[in-house]
């Protein structure tokens, strides 16, 4: 596989389909779907696989799918695009704001979705030239912000015989035709929790008659968070934050229940899995002090996403072949979830950041909020991005390039 005769060939494939696949992504945007009910969104993906004469299998809930492209014996490499939207306003003023009153795409995976059919249909060309020596499994993977998309698709045998993985999300702090990349965690666990506290109840004039709930509920809030920063190496960073409280219905009454939820952050797999039981102590500890019975429901979300160091090496050669040498840049452990590391869990892969920043305004929209939007050059930028690394992944399988190997250890 040559760099710059592949190069050429995404040039003028995307001079061709790039329009077409912004078209595409704004179609999405403007129409998005909640986890586990993508079923336009999935049905236009399809539409636009057998079009080129692929054969995508829908997953049995019927949002999202699965396609092959390629054929034989050879190796077998997944690519895997999230295709669900975020229950949020869209505060856009645009022509392709969301028509869905309650829900948009605020966290890129429109745009996601979009570079994968891209490189869908760019690999289908690859494949009927007789130029993949092995296949390609396309992954549209829905729900990955419930989340739990990934276990879906891992139960349906969306990765049996998968050697490794590839994905991609957008980065609103990092520049259009630049790639963040880091080797090993590169994103956090992430559990959500809820803790309910009861007690008598009163009257606020006699709090020493009762059990004073709101009060206790304050303590549990600030105490348990403290508690953790001491109980926890802090390298692993375990972060417990608060996100919805409420208890009482009048200002004069101590109430006799109370709510607190929020979720529980770390960069470290084992810290995360020591943290339901350490919380459920102090937890005990704090509300027995107050008086008040105290309960909990942990649920655990996603383990980090921990990139594989030859995978992360392939994801560098495949950007500087694609986008050019200065196109990767190094990137930072998030706090942030991503149910990509299930995949990681079975198989090597890798998780890139994709700038989709427009350098020429320097406005950097957050995800996760109404306002959110992107450079849409990145579309294009994330096709030369994902097709290259499937191929670079196929044609040297197991092997290191020294250029990648460079990139690597500038990564780590």
């Amino acid at each position: 596989m040559q760099g710059r005769e592949l190069r050429g060939e995404l040039d003028a494939f995307l001079a061709e389909t790039e329009q077409d696949l912004v078209a595409f992504r704004r179609d999405l945007h403007m129409h998005p779907e909640l986890a586990f009910a993508e079923y336009r969104t999935t049905q236009r993906i399809a539409e636009r696989l057998l079009a080129v004469g692929l054969v995508p299998t829908v997953l049995p809930r019927g949002t999202g799918l699965i396609c092959d492209v390629g054929s034989g014996d050879g190796p077998i490499v997944a690519l895997r695009a999230d295709i669900d939207a975020l229950p949020l306003q869209d505060e856009k003023e645009l022509p392709y704001r969301s028509t869905v009153a309650g829900s948009c795409h605020a966290c890129g995976h429109d745009v996601h979705t979009s570079i994968l059919l891209g490189t869908s249909l760019f690999l289908a060309q690859q494949a009927a030239a007789g130029l993949l020596p092995g296949r390609v499994r396309l992954i549209f993977q829905p729900a990955e912000e419930l989340p739990g998309g990934a276990l879906e698709v891992m139960a349906h045998g969306g990765i049996s015989g998968v050697e490794r993985i590839f994905g991609l999300h957008c980065d609103p702090r990092v520049d259009v035709g630049q790639v963040g990349l880091k080797s090993g965690p590169i994103t956090s666990a992430c559990d959500k929790l809820v803790i309910r506290v009861s007690g008598p109840g009163g009257h606020t004039a006699r709090p020493h008659l009762t059990a004073d709930l709101v009060f206790a509920l304050a303590k549990i809030l600030t105490e348990l968070p403290a508690a953790l920063s001491r109980r926890i190496d802090p390298r692993s960073s375990l972060s417990l934050v608060w996100g919805k409280v409420q208890a009482g219905t009048a200002a004069n009454a101590i109430p006799d229940e109370g709510v607190a939820e929020g979720t529980v952050r770390c960069l470290d797999e084992e810290a995360w899995h020591a943290a339901p039981d350490l919380i459920k102590a102090l937890l005990e500890s704090v509300a027995g002090a107050y008086g008040v019975e105290a309960t909990m429901d942990y649920t655990r979300g996603v383990p980090p996403v921990v990139n594989d160091e030859l995978s992360v090496a392939m994801m560098g050669e495949a950007a500087a072949r694609a986008l050019g040498a200065g196109a990767v840049v190094g990137t930072q452990q998030s706090l942030g979830g991503e149910d990509f590391a299930w995949y990681l869990e079975s198989i090597p892969g890798g998780f890139a950041r994709l700038g989709t920043r427009s350098p020429e305004t320097g406005i950097t929209y957050d995800i996760h909020q109404g306002t959110f939007d992107i450079d849409e050059r990145a579309i294009g930028m994330g096709v030369r991005l994902m097709a290259t690394t499937a191929l670079t992944a196929l044609f040297e399988g197991g092997h290191l390039p020294s250029a990648a190997d460079e990139i690597t250890s500038a990564l780590a």
